[in-house]
């Protein structure tokens, strides 16, 4: 089945889904961007849940491309599905990296139950991928992927990135 895509411009803490996705760093700490902002509204029981997950199987850190999910704390989601961008390169393709991410991201929802899903734009962002190749490779992943979430909310920060989005869903 391929999920309806919705466009939201606005912030991804705000919106009500079943998961919301977080544009994480490898540490699954915290950090700036959206990474900072899920932790900050979501509260400490979202970071205790990373501590743990870093504790037990992810010691050195998520890899690259990869998704694993904690509770959402105080956000108005079930989960936060944490997943790993890749910083943008001009040497090195590593859009595959980047399509893992969404395909990972709705495995995870999968494996959860979830029906409704959150994504920011990853690695669009700090992680410096190109807006308009970011859209793409977003949508014609979460397009070509087998899922059960019936609904993907694209959650855009800004009018460029949603923008971009808008020319890649039609």
């Amino acid at each position: 089945m391929t999920p309806t895509i919705t466009l939201v411009r606005g912030d991804i803490t705000e919106q009500s889904a079943d998961a919301i996705v977080n544009a994480a760093n490898s540490s699954l700490l915290g950090g700036g961007g959206v990474d900072g902002a899920i932790h900050r509204r979501g509260g400490p029981a979202i970071l205790e849940d990373c501590r743990k997950l870093r504790a037990a199987q992810y010691g050195n850190g998520l890899p690259t491309g990869q998704a694993v999910a904690t509770t959402a704390g105080e956000l108005d989601a079930r989960w936060v599905i944490h997943t790993v961008g890749p910083v943008y390169s001009q040497q090195e393709d590593r859009s595959a990296q980047l399509a893992s991410c969404y395909r990972e991201s709705l495995r995870v929802a999968d494996e959860l139950g979830a029906r409704t899903i959150a994504f920011p734009a990853v690695s669009a962002g700090i992680y410096g991928w190109p807006m308009d190749d970011a859209a793409r490779i977003a949508v014609e992943t979460v397009r070509a992927t087998r899922t059960s979430v019936e609904e993907v909310k694209f959650v855009l920060f800004d009018q460029r990135a949603y923008e971009a989005f808008a020319a890649q869903v039609g």
